[in-house]
């Protein structure tokens, strides 16, 4: 029997970001937080729980975070190939998290000090890991790719320090602490890790790419790692025995591919960070559930 959910969205709805607990320590170019009540919703609709729930592109991570903070999955493996975001998740999940916590209460943050603190080089992993959450939170959009601005005038004027919210990370990250055994970490590359588990029927796939196929190319300004084999991406996504769903920028090149490789796709309404309405492409073998 499959597992129920009190929130299900209608179909094509623009989701209430505010109904979803932000539970990522990142601010995160392409983020899925308005996506979470329909993993949970396709979740749902699977026969049994399944063993493992992959996010082979993991970024921020709130897909991933919210099927371990709600159970709905037995393991959740994120994977990320940004050596940057890569530190982070690594400290989370296997280091001094709570260290790392405290340091971004302890931060005596002004533009001196986020300067200094930029500028350092030859990092341990729990350092990078600091520099990074600071980089993500006084970067113009969270962008870590190289070249990205930093914030000017900010929220009501604040400047460089109106993203730092050092109490509210805190208590992010110690709560990930709390439940890091419900996950695994790699760091490596998401396609790699899909062909090492396509022939396992109960892993369930989340696939978010950076969006850089066909004429929408994002992904070249907002993510370090832009370049992605989407033919690649997709052959190896239709040959996964267990089920997947896939988020991809709606474009005709896109759909091309989907339907090259016989999968079903659905136009899913979204708003950007400028609050603009759009639309983003949900890609899968049988996407029935989404009603």
């Amino acid at each position: 029997m499959s597992y129920q959910f009190s929130f299900l969205p209608k179909q094509n709805k623009i989701i209430n970001v505010a109904s979803v607990p932000f539970r990522s320590p990142f601010r995160y170019p392409g983020g899925k937080t308005w996506f979470v009540p329909r993993i949970r919703q396709w979740l749902a609709s699977q026969p049994v729980k399944p063993d493992e729930f992959i996010e082979p592109f993991t970024g921020g991570g709130i897909v991933g975070l919210t099927v371990a903070f709600e159970n709905l999955a037995q393991r959740v493996t994120l994977v990320e190939l940004d050596q940057q975001i890569a530190a982070v998740w690594k400290t989370l999940l296997y280091g001094d998290g709570k260290g790392l916590a405290d340091r971004i209460v302890a931060f005596d943050f002004s533009v001196e000090t986020v300067c200094t603190e930029l500028k350092r080089t030859g990092l341990s992993t729990e350092d990078e890991a600091f520099q990074t959450i600071l980089k993500n939170r006084v970067n113009r959009g969270g962008i870590l790719a190289p070249g990205a601005g930093k914030i000017k005038h900010g929220e009501n004027g604040k400047g460089l320090a109106s993203r730092w919210y050092p109490e509210t990370l805190s208590k992010r990250i110690h709560n990930i602490v709390a439940i890091r055994d419900r996950f695994r970490f790699i760091e490596g590359d998401g396609i790699t890790v899909l062909k090492e588990n396509r022939e396992r029927p109960n892993r369930v796939f989340f696939i978010d790419p950076p969006y850089t196929a066909g004429s929408k190319r994002a992904g070249s300004r907002l993510y370090t790692h832009f370049e992605l084999d989407h033919e690649a991406l997709f052959q190896v996504s239709s040959q996964l025995a267990g089920d997947f769903l896939m988020t991809y920028s709606n474009d005709p090149a896109v759909q091309r591919l989907a339907n090259s490789y016989q999968l079903t796709t659905k136009e899913i309404a979204m708003k950007n960070t400028h609050h603009a309405k759009m639309t983003e492409l949900l890609i899968g073998r049988d996407l029935s559930w989404d009603m």
